[in-house]
């Protein structure tokens, strides 16, 4: 997945699919996240072809942009969904998702929402410490279920990613130590209210090359055989998510040759295989639209200080992520200058980018790029400033998906003391 095939100029004007930015401006204001319908189908759609005749399920990582409308479409088109709370839980069970291809993550799930899973009845829970599994357990006994369950094993690979977002190293937070997980796995018979149903892990996200899949992957399917060999029937093997995007030279591996490293490796073996993509599907079909509120020259710098901020799009406070900038309007008739593109947030962290050479007037839209995928998801409500509307192009319609905030909204339950 590379490039953004659904945001290109035409006469000089950049559109999303057969809309012109400008008017999505006009219409919804800034910021305003807009995704493309098509860009998210094709990405979906991408996926679950490579897999061809192979049992599989793509389920989609929730965590990454969890938006009614683009969940209610990946839900039409079968996707399954992985998520990491019971409040993602419920936006999915809202977007027509169906329960019985939810698998739950987290290494922290409350009592309360362990029991929204079970009523629901979703596919699996992706347990990440011997404590969840004894809490999963008792509440599983209380309400008289049977909790099917993966341990989510670390398989202490170095995914080669941002140390924020690498969750497979023996030093993070994530998943059972892959020394203890047969241990683990051979006292599930001591647990009379879950039942093994397969075998997880997940190594970190935005990964660019196949190697450390190639590697988790192999290690996972040695302990496979192995609780196998012990007895243990495991129906699916979830090898989690993880692919990287481009969001400028990156030169990720193409989903296919993602998909056919990893069914090289299971070869023959009977169980069905989950994937849990997020940034890969819905980073490159959306953009964040700001405005230039103000050009500030100094002896020092430019800045270009437009109307989305960090509490808009945390990625390069967070990570120093870098995003592309387009402008929306093609100019050719002033003179560009490398400006940093700022926020308004009362922060020096409050940036978009850095160094990015753009011809700029007051007023001029700018579009972010790459930012379906932990743009919206993230966004805060810092210095009481309302998040963004979101809308979807689709051909030359534009649809809007989630209106504007407004003060009263932020303000609405707070209350003064008597």
């Amino acid at each position: 997945m590379s490039g953004f095939p659904s945001f290109n100029y035409r006469n000089g004007r950049l559109c999303g699919e057969s809309v012109e930015l400008d008017r999505i401006a006009r219409e919804f204001g800034t910021p305003c996240y807009i995704y493309s319908r098509a860009a998210l189908t094709a990405a979906y759609r991408e996926f679950d072809a490579a897999f061809g005749a192979r049992d599989h399920l793509v389920c989609y990582a929730v965590k990454a942009n969890s938006n009614l409308a683009i969940l209610n479409l990946f839900a039409r088109l079968g996707s399954g969904f992985d998520i990491v709370s019971g409040g993602e839980l419920q936006r999915v069970l809202k977007a027509g998702g169906d329960p019985k291809k939810v698998v739950f993550s987290g290494v922290g799930k409350r009592p309360e929402e362990m029991r929204a899973a079970l009523d629901a009845g979703i596919l699996c829970f992706n347990v990440e410490s011997g404590a969840e599994l004894r809490v999963l357990n008792q509440v599983a006994g209380e309400m008289n279920k049977i909790a099917p369950v993966s341990l989510r094993v670390n398989p202490d690979v170095d995914a080669r990613t941002h140390p924020y977002i690498s969750t497979g190293l023996k030093e993070n937070k994530f998943g059972i130590p892959f020394d203890e997980a047969e241990s683990l796995y051979a006292s599930s018979h001591e647990f009379s209210n879950v039942r093994v149903a397969g075998l997880d892990c997940h190594i970190g996200s935005q990964l660019t090359e196949l190697d450390p899949f190639i590697e988790s992957c192999e290690k996972m399917l040695g302990l496979l055989d192995r609780l196998e060999a012990q007895g243990l029937q495991i129906d699916h093997l979830d090898l989690g998510g993880g692919l990287g995007i481009r969001y400028s030279g990156e030169n990720p591996p193409l989903v296919r040759e993602y998909v056919d490293v990893l069914c090289a490796g299971i070869g023959q073996r009977r169980q069905r295989i989950l994937i849990e993509p997020g940034r890969a599907l819905v980073g490159n079909a959306g953009i964040l639209l700001t405005r230039v509120e103000y050009l500030k020259h100094t002896p020092h710098r430019d800045f270009a200080i437009v109307d989305a901020a960090m509490n808009d799009l945390m990625r390069p406070a967070l990570y120093d992520a870098y995003h592309e900038i387009l402008p929306v309007n093609a100019k050719d008739d002033i003179s560009a200058k490398t400006y940093q593109v700022v926020g308004p947030v009362c922060e020096t962290g409050d940036f978009l980018g850095h160094d990015r050479n753009l011809a700029l007037r007051q007023g001029d839209l700018l579009a972010i790029m790459s930012a379906g995928a932990y743009g919206m998801s993230m966004s805060s409500n810092y210095n009481t400033r309302p998040r963004a509307a979101e809308v979807m192009v689709d051909g030359d319609h534009v649809h809007l998906v989630r209106e504007r905030e407004s003060i009263e909204q932020l303000t609405a339950g707070e209350k003064i003391l008597p």
